[in-house]
């Protein structure tokens, strides 16, 4: 186990999470959420997995399912937005549709494709002579992108109660991609970009944390984990810009996926 995220973790938590029953061996787990979760470019996809999904055996949500013996059910996809979770997106159901009466545990992380965070982040790096295509500009979300955002985290919880009252509902929120003050080669951005994303990434884990203590859910704070290993630090979470790092650029390593898991076991059991 990684001896800060346990010390990290022990610090987190409350007295209410000793309210919270053990998940059974056995016990049904469904997996929702957008490429953080999923692990596109991890090296070991998913058979049956629908291609732009990108589901990998080595995302998070498998090897807490194989950590604590839990029957997965995986509709994570990369790309989603909280639209996908509430509702079908083109061929693929509501992640939503995923849950029943047995759910026991409910794992969520989604939010950054609503504000363009990693597009933003493959935006800003973007090297114009390593791409055939223009570079895409920039482009923030609004007030209206985080209102939105925000009304329909508080849906999904609502509709994870109504469909599985069972089950133990965990917001895990997005790896730190930019560290705090400073930039380096692997982002390959400038000192105000790199400014502009930290605070969108922080907008949005503070929106993902309100959501989840105002209707009784629970946290695992990723960001807040892996702070000392964005792709600036040697041993990373993430990987950077585009031809930075092995894995998908913008999006959690198998070291990051590892450590969402046992963090995430370790809360659990």
């Amino acid at each position: 186990m990684v001896a800060f995220a346990v010390a990290a973790l022990s610090a987190c938590t409350t007295l209410s999470d000793s309210l919270h029953p053990v998940i059974p061996i056995g016990g049904s787990y469904v997996a929702m959420g957008s490429s953080f979760a999923a692990g596109p470019g991890l090296g070991s996809p998913k058979a049956g997995t629908p291609a732009r999904c990108a589901r990998d055996e080595r995302s998070y949500p498998t090897l807490l399912a194989q950590s604590l013996g839990l029957r997965l059910f995986d509709v994570t996809c990369s790309g989603a937005t909280t639209d996908h979770i509430l509702g079908p997106w083109d061929e693929l159901p509501s992640q939503l549709d995923a849950l029943t009466s047995d759910t026991r545990l409910v794992t969520l992380t989604i939010g950054g494709n609503d504000v363009n965070y990693v597009g933003n982040l493959f935006a800003a790096s973007c090297d114009p002579a390593a791409t055939a295509q223009p570079c895409a500009p920039v482009r923030m979300p609004d007030e209206a992108d985080w209102s939105k955002l925000e009304v329909n985290l508080r849906e999904i919880v609502a509709q994870v109660r109504s469909r599985a009252p069972l089950a133990r509902l965990v917001f895990v929120d997005y790896v730190t991609l930019v560290p705090e003050r400073e930039t380096c080669a692997a982002l390959r951005l400038s000192s105000e970009i790199s400014a502009g994303m930290r605070q969108l990434g922080e907008r949005l884990a503070r929106i993902t944390a309100r959501v989840a203590r105002e209707n009784g859910a629970e946290l695992l704070p990723a960001g807040e984990l892996s702070r000392g290993r964005t792709p600036c630090h040697e041993q990373s979470w993430s990987v950077g810009a585009p031809g930075t790092g092995s894995g998908a650029p913008w999006h959690p390593n198998a070291a990051g996926m590892s450590g969402i898991a046992e963090a995430l076991a370790r809360r659990l059991s």
